[in-house]
Order: structure tokens, then sequence, then C-alpha cells
């Protein structure tokens, strides 16, 4: 039995609907969930009775960078299928991960920044966290920059694949950096080793609401710039011809 080719345009914009509604119900979601999170942030959390109020930059702060440990982790699995299987959509997968990954380390340290000059007096300072957080970026940055580099077809996606690992690599010494070495970044908010977290319940609560917002809004970015890329590669792009004008003729 064979498909006509009608039928399988047919089928291909049943899929792409299917996954617009998707993505409308994912950004739907991430809103909401960014809605309650903002009011939980900045008025039902207390002030800090150290850091005052340059503490509710936590609210933003650390979902920015647990939700580029969560696109970096995507990066790496969709790296490996990319390798073992050589399939398109897993490359999309991991470039659009990655690109995630990179701008949100990105925010992480530009954060860092900011709540660094209230609470330690200084806008940078080579803390062992910092160091490894700007290391993490330009890792990523460098998964992002291989891909232009000169080569036969598809070898930009190779290298990608290839390089993504350095970058899940260098995401635990970033964790547990405040806890290896002597350091200024207080120990981490979550995902301590002891599993105690040492935070007020209502400051727990916001911070689980601004990570749930971050996530949602994270694959929402993910699932529409892997449309984008699918969508590169569908356009048809229409070959240069050349039309010789034709000759001039008298007038009889």
């Amino acid at each position: 039995m064979t498909v006509s080719s009608r039928d399988k345009v047919s089928s291909r914009d049943k899929t792409n609907a299917g996954g617009a509604h998707r993505r409308r119900l994912l950004g739907a979601a991430a809103l909401i969930a960014a809605g309650l999170a903002a009011p939980l942030g900045l008025l039902a959390a207390p002030t800090d009775a150290v850091q005052g109020e340059a503490q509710r930059l936590m609210y933003v702060h650390v979902p920015a960078v647990l939700t580029a440990y969560a696109a970096f982790a995507v990066m790496v699995a969709a790296n490996v299928l990319y390798l073992a299987r050589r399939a398109e959509r897993w490359d999309r997968l991991g470039r659009a991960a990655a690109e995630l990954g990179a701008g949100l380390t990105a925010l992480t340290i530009a954060l860092g920044v900011l709540w660094a000059r209230p609470v330690w007096g200084v806008w940078w300072t080579w803390d062992p966290r910092l160091v490894s957080t700007a290391a993490m970026l330009l890792l990523a940055l460098g998964c992002l920059a291989v891909r232009a580099w000169p080569g036969e077809a598809g070898a930009g996606a190779r290298r990608a694949a290839l390089a993504g690992p350095l970058v899940a690599a260098a995401m635990p010494v970033v964790h547990f950096s405040v806890l290896w070495w002597r350091t200024l970044h207080q120990p981490p908010s979550l995902l301590k080793p002891s599993g105690a977290v040492p935070i007020d319940p209502p400051m727990l609560v916001a911070l689980l609401a601004g990570i749930a917002a971050f996530l949602l809004a994270g694959a929402w970015v993910v699932a529409r710039r892997y449309r984008s890329l699918a969508a590169a590669l569908e356009t048809p792009t229409r070959p240069r011809e050349d039309v010789e004008p034709a000759p001039l003729r008298a007038a009889a």
C-alpha cells in the first residue's frame, strides 16, 4: 500500500498543528507559573535577616542555574542519541538545549554579580563558584561555536555532540565548588549532599515556584527553537537560475 504525497503533507500538517498546540499549552503554563512565582518571591517571602532585600535575587538566580543544568543534561542526552543514530532531530534538540543553557548560565553570572555587590562589596571576585560557572559558560559557547567550523556536511553536528559532555563534566564542579574549596559563596540552597534544606518554609515555597516557572519557560523556549530549526530545514531553497536575455532583433 503506497502513500501519496498529498497524504504525507496532510499528516505533516496535522503533526505540526499538534506540536503548535502543545507549545501554546506549555507557554501558558509557564506564564501562569511565573505569575504565581513573582508575588511569592517579592511579597510573600520574608526579608533575609543578614542579606536584606538583595537576597530576593535568589528566587531568579537559583532557578536560572538549575534550569541551565537541566538544559545541559538534555543537550548531552541528545548528543549521545545523535552520535548513536545520526538522526537530525537529536542534533536540533541538542542545539536548542545548548543555546538555552548558555543563555541561562550568562544570566546566572549577571545576577550573581548584582547580588555580590551589596553582599560582598565587590562586583566580581575570583571565587571558585564564579570561576567554574564562567568556565562552564565558555564550554557551552564552544559547543555552539564548533558548528561553524568548516568541514563536510554533518561535521559541525558531530563536533558539537562530542564537545557536549565537557559541559556536563563541568556541572558537578560548579555545584560542589562551594563544598570542595574555601569560598565566599554561600552553600547550595538545594541539592545538598546531606539532603538538608536550610531555608525557611515561605522562602522555600517561593524558590520552588521560581524553579517551576523557569523549567516550564525553558521547555517552551527549547520547543520553539527546535521547531524553528526544523522549519529552516523544511523550507526549500530555490536554486539560482541564470536566464540568458533573448537576442536583439532589428525591426522589420
